[in-house]
């Protein structure tokens, strides 16, 4: 029976539904009164934690977005990590966070206003003179007067504003670029509010422990069933939660004529189900809809944009090989169009600045980014970063190639610090939890051999693990790759498919 206090949303099960109770009586205890649109002044000090566990195709996603929007009709403001009004002691804020870019991205697709776990962290500091269009806008400040934008320019931010909230946004209608106005990045120093975090399967202990420094309620979205962070023994970081401190979506939401990769997904959970029988569902289900497909070899195309998704390391290395090779590129450079990952950042601790600058743009562990061609200086790269608003940057680079598990990787060109990159044409499936394709190609004789292993994580075989994260990676087609070959490309490799032309340059030479 439907909750008094909950709106009528017919897309809502009833699972779904006990979920939402739960986190209404969270917030009801925090002053935020869901049913009635109230949100009093927060008077406690928090410290309040919900987990909404489920696996994929649960409705996690819709749940989070149902509440956003009940939320942001209460009047709790929304904090995007872009610009932030002056801090008022009533204020009420809600922050929807992702671990990764492409997450975050993937939920703004949704029409939820999410931005990464590093852009909240860190804060931005704007120019003072831009800073007064920010205040205008968000704050009903006064019209300012600023040199070199017209009035038509400031129309245009106010005209972008109205239809879409978002402060970058208006700043670039009035032709303006991030590099303009804001002048850096510092860590964060106030506290928030109430935070939901998507894919929380992909936090560590000591990212949960900043999360709860920062905000007085957390809610964590996530999915049990993938693979827990390395390093945390098969758990993750809700496994040790109370059971009064999590609740669970069992019911699968499809689409009306149903999904046969969340099929291939919860088939899995079935324990007797060994890989040979999994192997022959997915050739029924590929014989039954194009959704799915059993491919005798690797596309060589789709890896430029959808990284092949392997469990090895060494498969890895072998295919980003045959890659290179199948697209002719040189050993003493990088072509343009080809895929890359950032794998953190090589700069001492004197740099601080310039690293918080950098993340906070989005160039963070684990970020995609597709190379553009050299920058402006030696060791400097022009990159596109896959699921930004602006994804055109230059930044010094240390790009390492590798050719063997036992070898050192082979630096084409570097600069003496600055952001290090791995080849992006194939990754392991620990590295894409957090990011969807459209069409996602999976390297089925690693996941053979994890099952020939018999290893097992937190009770679950491996392998089921590996292939239910490696599948549901997905959005609108799987390949299930069933032989170690790879089929050469049928065009060269480019940058026509980006959707824009690089945009003026976000960093400088002299910022890195």
């Amino acid at each position: 029976m439907q909750s008094p206090d909950r709106p009528v949303e017919a897309t809502l099960s009833e699972d779904q539904a006990e979920a939402w109770d739960s986190v209404a009586e969270v917030l009801r205890g925090v002053g935020i009164d869901l049913f009635d649109g109230t949100a009093a002044p927060a008077e406690t000090d928090g410290g309040r934690l919900l987990a909404i566990l489920g696996k994929a195709g649960s409705g996690k996603t819709m749940l989070l977005a149902a509440l956003t929007r009940a939320l942001r009709n209460a009047g709790v403001e929304t904090v995007s990590g872009d610009y932030e009004p002056r801090h008022r002691k009533e204020r009420r804020t809600l922050a929807v966070l992702a671990p990764t870019n492409k997450a975050a991205s993937v939920l703004r697709t949704r029409g939820v206003p999410a931005t990464t776990i590093h852009r909240i962290i860190y804060t931005p500091v704007y120019d003072p003179e831009y800073e007064k269009i920010a205040q205008w806008l968000s704050e009903d400040g006064p019209r300012p007067q600023i040199e070199g934008l017209s009035d038509t320019a400031l129309d245009r931010a106010a005209a972008f504003f109205a239809s879409v909230p978002s402060i970058p946004g208006a700043l670039a209608a009035a032709g303006l670029r991030g590099s303009d106005f804001i002048r850096g990045w510092k860590r964060r120093e106030d506290p928030l509010d109430i935070g939901f975090v998507d894919e929380s399967s992909m936090l560590d202990a000591k990212q949960l422990e900043d999360l709860q420094e920062i905000f007085s309620t957390l809610v964590l979205f996530g999915d049990p069933a993938q693979l827990a962070p390395v390093g945390q023994s098969g758990e993750m970081v809700f496994d040790r939660l109370p059971q009064g401190q999590t609740r669970h979506l069992s019911r699968i939401h499809r689409q009306a004529d149903d999904n046969p990769i969340l099929d291939l997904a919860h088939a899995l959970g079935d324990p007797d189900l060994s890989f040979e029988d999994f192997e022959r569902r997915i050739e029924a289900a590929a014989a039954a809809d194009d959704r799915v497909s059993v491919a005798q070899s690797v596309n060589a195309g789709l890896m430029a944009r959808s990284p092949v998704l392997v469990w090895r390391n060494a498969t890895r290395i072998r295919l980003i090989q045959a890659f290179r090779t199948a697209y002719d590129a040189p050993e003493t450079e990088l072509l343009p169009g080809e895929p890359l990952i950032c794998d953190g950042l090589e700069l001492p601790l004197k740099h601080r600045k310039k690293r918080m600058d950098l993340e906070a743009r989005g160039l963070i562990k684990g970020a995609q980014a597709v190379y553009l061609g050299p920058g402006r200086r030696p060791g400097f790269s022009r990159l596109h970063l896959m699921g930004l608003d602006e994804p055109q940057i230059s930044v010094a680079s240390i790009v390492k190639i590798e050719k063997d598990v036992d070898e050192e990787p082979f630096i084409p060109f570097a600069a003496n610090m600055g952001a290090s990159f791995l080849h992006g044409a194939a990754v392991t499936i620990h590295k894409a939890q957090g990011s969807q394709w459209p069409q996602v190609q999976v390297f089925a004789p690693d996941l053979w051999a994890a099952a020939r292993s018999g290893r097992s994580e937190a009770g679950i075989p491996l392998w089921k693990r590996l292939a239910y994260v490696a599948i549901t990676r997905a959005e609108h087609r799987l390949l299930w790759v069933v032989r170690n070959r790879l089929k050469r490309p049928d065009a060269p490799l480019g940058i026509d498919d980006l959707e824009a032309p690089p945009a003026p340059l976000a960093l400088t030479g002299s910022d890195v």
